[in-house]
């Protein structure tokens, strides 16, 4: 195989998971969106003709039942949270089989299984569905299949690349969660007033072709096509060795094509053992990181589901222009995720680079909250602001720290880690996720100022439990 061959297969996998984790995120995200007209201030609209009007249903009667009482706020909080937590309990549990099955079949499957529930929440629409029972059982099996992404494709892509360089790589591939949220928003702003299942209907669909196409072509391991791995442990020169030469030229599809054949030896699976949730758990810098994550997550996913909510309450947009108009804080965490992977690699400090950011974010959350709605200048503005402040620390953790400690020096021999360590992190993180919009729903009711009260408290929180002081006393993150 040639130099040239090897950099086209990296290139491979960076690109297909990429556009994975885009169709994940994508197909999560309509719901925040879509919460504008599931439930919403009636009492502005004109009826249609022989819709009946009394005080009981005056400002409700455009809702979409069961999402048409006084708690709707909660009810929705309560949908977001069923998606979460299944997607929290499934993190677990999805890091422990990916070490130990094929990341092709899973990722497929996963994705597969997420387009067809998202698929179902959208049907409800045009069946005329109110069931709460049916909304909360779907949100909470796609949940469930969505935790499959996150461990299989940090694990993909981490097989392939080393230590140099992590930071600025994955900061710039990470940007696939904010591409995958504008995505998501503007598909479901644009159905969002006529026809809301086609919000979801949409992304299913995408994400479900995405699973073909990862079940035809995903190169998960470099042994699997005759290249040693990458150095995870040494110097941040890498150095490109391979098991056997190839003397042929081949195209995109050749390259990838080929790969299944040996990802299905058995024998290529049990070349090394992998770890357990305790003894990831005992890796430095696993646990402190987690909870960091876990509250990094909080902010940022209450922002996911509920910016385009508190938009379209605080402003005049309406529910299409609040989705478009929320694009922009994904916009601004492209950007925090590429400038804290630059600074992690020229810095060596991971914590450091997290704890800088969260400082800054806690006045910047005040600010937007006080400000943001003065203008649409100060909101675009803002919103970038606080989207590159929240976003930098939890991309950063989620990759490039968790690539770190999945493959840390003390695993060597036992290097099959890291999809177990990104599950822990990241798992623990999703459960600070679900926690999240599940208080906001509730807390929105008494105004959205304590909706950011709460983000600034648990921004001081993820800053306390960063290991970024240890790093000062022992040079350890």
């Amino acid at each position: 195989m040639t130099f040239y061959s090897f950099h086209r297969y990296r290139t491979s996998i960076l690109l297909l998971t990429f556009f994975t984790y885009t169709a994940y995120h994508m197909s999560r995200k309509p719901i925040s969106v879509v919460k504008n007209v599931l439930s919403q201030n009636c009492s502005g609209l004109i009826p249609p003709p022989g819709t009946h009007i009394d005080d009981d249903n005056k400002d409700s009667w455009c809702d979409w039942a069961p999402f048409d009482g006084k708690n709707s706020q909660t009810l929705l909080g309560t949908l977001d949270s069923a998606f979460l937590f299944a997607y929290a309990a499934g993190m677990f549990l999805s890091g422990f089989i990916a070490e130990r099955v094929n990341l092709r079949y899973f990722l497929a499957l996963g994705m597969l299984t997420s387009g067809f529930f998202t698929y179902l929440f959208g049907v409800s629409y045009s069946q005329g569905i109110h069931s709460l029972p049916y909304f909360f059982i779907v949100q909470t099996i796609a949940g469930f299949a969505q935790s499959t992404g996150w461990p299989g494709v940090v694990t993909a892509v981490g097989n392939w690349f080393g230590k140099g360089k992590r930071g600025l790589i994955f900061g710039i591939w990470n940007s696939h969660t904010s591409v995958g949220n504008i995505l998501g928003s503007l598909i479901a702003g644009h159905f969002v007033e006529s026809n809301w299942g086609m919000s979801f209907i949409i992304p299913g669909a995408i994400i479900g072709f995405m699973g073909f196409i990862i079940f035809l072509f995903l190169v998960t391991d470099p042994r699997s096509v005759g290249c040693h791995p990458p150095d995870h442990h040494g110097n941040r020169q890498e150095a490109v060795r391979f098991n056997f030469p190839f003397r042929f030229k081949a195209n995109f599809t050749d390259i990838l094509a080929k790969a299944p054949v040996s990802l299905n030896n058995p024998d290529f699976h049990r070349r090394e053992k992998a770890i357990g949730f305790i003894q990831a758990l005992r890796i430095p810098g696993v646990i402190e990181f987690s909870l960091c994550l876990f509250f990094a997550k909080l902010i940022n996913y209450t922002f996911l589901f509920w910016l385009p909510r508190y938009i379209n309450a605080s402003t005049s947009f309406d529910a299409s222009e609040s989705a478009d108009l929320s694009t922009l804080f994904d916009v601004g965490g492209i950007v925090g995720g590429i400038i804290a992977g630059v600074l992690s690699d020229v810095t060596g400090m991971s914590a450091v680079t997290c704890a800088v950011m969260l400082v800054v974010a806690i006045p910047m959350l005040f600010i937007y909250q006080t400000f943001g709605t003065i203008s649409l200048a100060s909101n675009i503005l803002l919103l970038m602001s606080v989207g590159l402040l929240v976003n930098g620390p939890y991309a950063l953790i989620t990759t490039a720290v968790s690539t770190e400690l999945g493959t840390h020096q003390s695993l060597r021999g036992s290097a099959r880690a890291l999809a177990t360590v990104t599950a822990i992190i990241d798992g623990t993180g999703s459960i600070g996720a679900a926690v999240g919009p599940l208080i906001a729903g509730t807390v929105s009711d008494y105004g959205w100022d304590n909706v950011f009260y709460m983000l600034m408290v648990a921004d001081v929180i993820a800053l306390v439990v960063c290991p970024f002081l240890p790093y000062f006393f022992f040079n350890r993150f």
